[in-house]
């Protein structure tokens, strides 16, 4: 048992701290509508914490070894690594988070494919979009995730502080879009991936679910061309053809047959 401690603790903790500042958000902004809100989210939330805690807690300690040993296989370019030393802090922090919000655009951008959709489809399932939206990911995907995200900075070595600095706002700006919050961020939306502009990629529509695969920066969805402006969709409705589900029917939702099929008659298609 002393192996799931310490990811018993942090999660926990972060559980905790991200609870107590996006619950008062929610307060705040809906008012006299939570508990209605409350009542409506309860079962995906429920369905959401039961994720989290297989994937942080219970599965985490396996996550590890595959995650060490593809990072260990490609090395550090120790070139490169000697370089950010030279470098002004606040530019280190800057570049370590983009470069880990390219690897996660383009991680995120094939999780659409139909071939890796059927993990992914779990983390679009949510009708009631809400900050504990951004836990609910089927244990495959989390660990594609914790496989993929680092390596690009691992690789160019940057310094394990900017890092560990961009992996938190990351986290707590993961948190922050899902929010069921309509909020563009005005000028600021143009450079930062808004709440609106990732409700609009969780939307009922398979054609605009397409875009804004961002977690932080506007960035690399408007070089590779997915941004989509969110104005025109705020509030839009959110989840999948196939339904939301509980714990159980999420962890299952890969292995059914219709969705092989349907990627086995997407990719022998002629084109």
């Amino acid at each position: 048992m002393e192996i799931f401690a310490p990811y018993a603790r942090a999660t926990l903790t972060l559980l905790a701290s991200t609870g107590l500042v996006f619950g008062m958000l929610a307060l705040v902004v809906k008012r006299n509508r939570i508990v209605e809100a409350v009542k409506l989210s309860r079962r995906e939330f429920m369905t959401n914490l039961g994720l989290a805690l297989i994937n942080a807690i219970i599965l985490a300690p396996l996550f590890v070894f595959p995650g060490n040993a593809i990072s260990g296989a490609l090395g550090v370019n120790e070139t490169l690594a000697g370089l950010w030393d030279g470098v002004w802090k606040p530019v280190t922090l800057l570049l370590a988070i983009l470069l880990l919000d390219l690897v996660v655009y383009w991680r995120h951008r094939l999780e659409h494919h139909p071939l890796l959709w059927p993990i992914h489809a779990t983390h679009h399932a949510d009708t009631t979009l809400q900050w504990m939206s951004t836990l609910r990911k089927h244990p495959l995907s989390k660990l594609l995730s914790v496989c993929v995200d680092m390596l690009l900075v691992l690789y160019l070595g940057v310094p394990a502080w900017a890092v560990g600095a961009a992996l938190l706002l990351r986290s707590w700006w993961a948190f922050f879009i899902h929010c069921d919050v309509p909020w563009t961020l005005g000028l600021f939306g143009e450079v930062l991936i808004s709440p609106a502009a990732h409700r609009l990629h969780h939307i009922r529509d398979e054609a605009l679910m397409g875009s804004n695969y961002g977690n932080t920066v506007t960035l690399w969805d408007k070089v590779f061309g997915t941004y989509v402006d969110p104005a025109p969709y705020l509030d839009c409705e959110t989840g999948i053809a196939e339904g939301t589900r509980g714990v159980a029917g999420e962890l299952m939702r890969p292995f059914e047959k219709r969705y092989w099929k349907k990627t086995s008659d997407e990719t022998e298609a002629p084109a």
